[in-house]
């Protein structure tokens, strides 16, 4: 069973498919924190989802939701609900499932890669950066004790082309929500519908320490592109982002403040890190 991981890690909840690709025809057989899954869809629409031997017998059956465009489920009893992303109610947005990539790291790399804005320049030039300009201005990384959450804010960066639906490049606002520790959004000025924010999210699936598929979302005010052409762009950006990922070392994420020499822009890893540590997180950390 799973009484060797720590409950920080076992009781989150954890995305292991798209509901859209969870169909009757086709079962996803997966792993979530080392141990084997199993998620099925019946005829009639039913979601099972079991935790099974190495060998392929049923040990037991395990929560499941589907939210947000995806199903989700726990290793664990989770203390408090899925979080809530009120976004998703609106009227005129658009949600883009992003597929899945597959990336030899650790969920923690992954998370706090998703929350560095210094990378933008020099890995996604000319899209969600460029020199010369590639100062981090001064920003707030904060865990919010109410809701237990840390955000991210005051946010700015310059971006040749922030969205697909942008027309210019553009200073944009961003916001960074880490409502668990292995899921992110980021909300970031729209170009399609002023004072109001598109959210990007991931949700990285531990396989194992230190391998992850990593689903991904757009939820976006654009009456103008295609749904491939967002797909497209926002894939191209996580595949730039794997790049550097896997060849991060240690590949597990170090807790020890004196393991990595941190800079001013690392404001939000460093209280990643320490969220982390104070969460009893062990799991896929150094």
């Amino acid at each position: 069973m799973s009484k060797d991981l720590e409950p920080a890690a076992l009781d989150q909840w954890y995305v292991i498919e798209s509901s859209e690709d969870l169909r009757s025809d086709q079962p996803r057989r997966t792993r979530l924190l080392g141990r084997p899954i199993l998620g099925e869809r019946s005829a009639s629409g039913t979601v099972t989802i079991e935790e099974r031997t190495e060998e392929g017998e049923t040990l037991r059956k395990l929560p499941c939701l589907e939210r947000y465009g995806y199903v989700w489920t726990t290793l664990g009893a989770p203390v408090k609900p899925l979080f809530d992303m009120p976004e998703f109610e609106e009227d005129g947005r658009r949600l883009v499932v992003c597929g899945v990539l597959t990336v030899r790291t650790s969920p923690g790399r992954i998370v706090e890669n998703f929350l560095d804005l210094s990378h933008f320049p020099f890995v996604h030039t000319d899209i969600l950066g460029a020199e010369p300009m590639t100062e981090v201005t001064p920003y707030k990384a904060k865990l919010d004790e109410s809701s237990g959450e840390l955000w991210v804010t005051e946010c700015g960066f310059y971006q040749p082309q922030a969205m697909a639906a942008s027309s210019g490049a553009a200073q944009v606002d961003y916001l960074y929500r880490v409502p668990q520790p292995y899921a992110a959004v980021l909300y970031k000025s729209s170009p399609g519908k002023a004072g109001a924010f598109d959210l990007i999210g991931i949700f990285p699936q531990p396989l194992e320490e230190t391998l992850c598929d990593v689903h991904c979302f757009m939820l976006v005010y654009d009456d103008v592109s295609s749904y491939e052409g967002m797909l497209q762009w926002q894939q191209g950006i996580f595949l730039q982002d794997r790049i550097i990922l896997e060849n991060q070392r240690p590949a597990r994420l170090p807790l020890d403040p004196k393991a990595e020499l941190p800079s001013r822009a690392d404001t939000s890893a460093i209280q990643y890190r320490r969220w982390l540590k104070n969460l009893g997180v062990e799991f896929g950390v150094a």
